[in-house]
């Protein structure tokens, strides 16, 4: 049986385009593409989502593959996956930084843990919202919705030589401001508490100067904001569900 070497550029096209995409998005995305997750381990799950997507996209362009414009389209499938992950890293860095806020806010901020998802030292109130929102992520089915997601973005973004625009990395850019706003949200209920906690302090202070609000107000202070975020623990649910919601737009308006 003879093939034709256009047919054959065109079946490996099917499977390698869409795989840089899918094992770009897996590179970036939390905790799949973190170090926790082995090489081998990521590699495979890329391989598999990508034969169950590649049997249902649009058919990709017969090019050849070692021609510029078939570097082009792995440049592109590659920087639009490495996008879709970094958004999603934004989700789970709004509780990183929250946590961090009301560390600071309740004398925790010297108490850092060793961040085995992202390779760095954090708060161990950080440590605590990141664990709490890797549950959540899982037990929300977070995963199944983004990888119907990046299944979606093979039809309204589909393979191309320029698929992907310089103005998406704009998009990405403004994002950050969603990602502190959301932070603050996050640490806004323990940060008032605290606040109010500081204030009757500083009457305290007036009232009885010859007390040592620093030797009385540090320990007390460190206590009252543990008994704050445990008060306020049950409220990560609520704000995880609306930035997610938040999150999954976004990803639509980068891939639509």
């Amino acid at each position: 049986m003879e093939l034709a070497l256009q047919e054959i550029y065109g079946w490996l096209g099917q499977l390698f385009y869409p795989f840089c995409r899918i094992g770009a998005f897996f590179m970036a995305v939390p905790i799949i593409g973190t170090q926790l997750v082995p090489t081998r381990v990521r590699l495979g799950l890329a391989l598999a989502v990508t034969v169950l997507v590649a049997m249902n996209i649009p058919r990709t362009p017969d090019v050849d593959p070692f021609s510029g414009e078939s570097f082009l389209i792995v440049f592109h499938q590659l920087m639009l996956g490495i996008t879709m992950g970094f958004l999603v890293q934004l989700l789970f860095h709004v509780f990183v930084i929250g946590g961090q806020t009301v560390a600071m806010q309740n004398g925790l901020g010297f108490s850092t843990l060793m961040d085995p998802v992202n390779g760095i030292n954090v708060t161990s109130i950080s440590q605590l919202y990141l664990m709490s929102t890797n549950l959540l992520f899982f037990s929300l089915n977070g995963h199944l919705a983004l990888i119907e997601l990046l299944s979606q973005s093979f039809y309204t973004l589909p393979i191309a030589p320029d698929g992907f625009e310089i103005q998406r990395f704009f998009f990405v850019a403004e994002q950050g401001t969603w990602m502190f706003r959301g932070a603050v949200l996050v640490a806004l209920p323990a940060v008032t508490a605290l606040l109010v906690v500081n204030f009757m302090f500083g009457v305290v202070s007036r009232v009885a100067p010859q007390m040592n609000i620093i030797a009385v107000g540090f320990p007390f202070t460190m206590v009252v904001g543990l008994i704050i975020i445990w008060l306020t623990l049950g409220n990560v649910l609520p704000q995880f569900e609306r930035l997610s919601e938040e999150m999954y737009m976004m990803l639509r308006n980068l891939v639509l």
